[in-house]
Parts: structure tokens; sequence; C-alpha cells
């Protein structure tokens, strides 16, 4: 796995400006809890889709494609919990959900290793 460093921080330049947007939109009793979950799942997913580069080529292409989907709906989860009232269990339920079964995909394509 090689980690290219510019795309890296290009990364948390883009997930601490998504995360100011969904902190700018939010009701006020959420904003703190939007932004850090916001930050922590576009940098998340956005790092691997830009960042990061496999042995092999096929997985390579995989992880990208499966960080991009979950890119996407982290985004469209984010700014539909920022234009609606919750309660914090439900957000941060649903945005671990999301990211658990992210993060379990993503190991297993990586373990696969084509």
């Amino acid at each position: 796995m090689k980690v290219n460093t510019s795309f890296i921080l290009i990364s948390v330049a883009m997930s601490a400006l998504l995360a100011y947007g969904l902190y700018a939109y939010a009701p006020e009793e959420n904003k703190e809890l939007l932004t850090i979950g916001g930050f922590i799942s576009f940098l998340t997913t956005l790092a691997f889709t830009l960042g990061v580069q496999f042995e092999y080529p096929r997985t390579t292409t995989n992880i990208r494609t499966l960080s991009s989907l979950f890119f996407l709906i982290m985004l469209i989860g984010n700014v539909v919990f920022s234009r609606i009232q919750f309660s914090t269990p439900s957000y941060i339920v649903t945005m671990g959900i999301l990211l658990c079964v992210y993060l379990i995909a993503f190991t297993g394509i990586k373990r696969a290793q084509q």
C-alpha cells in the first residue's frame, strides 16, 4: 500500500470544507455532532478514494469504487441529517453502521488481493 501525501492533504482539506458546510446549515443543537461526524466519515472515504494505492491495480480500483460509493452515501446522509430534527443517538448509530459496513467491505477487498 502506497500513500500519496499530497492527495491525503487534499482529502483533509476537502473533508474540512464539507464539514464546515454541514456546520453552516445544521440546526443549532446538532452543529458540533454533524461537523465532527461528517469530517470523520468524509475523511475516511476520501483518503482511500484519492490518496492510497495498493499493490494490485484491481484492488486499487475496487477500493476506490467502494470508497466513492460510500462517500456519496455518507454525503447524502449528512445533508439529510443537517436538514431534519434528529436525536443524537440516531445520527451516531446510522453513521456508525455505515462506517462499519464500509470498513468491513474494505477489509474484504483488501484481503482478496486480486
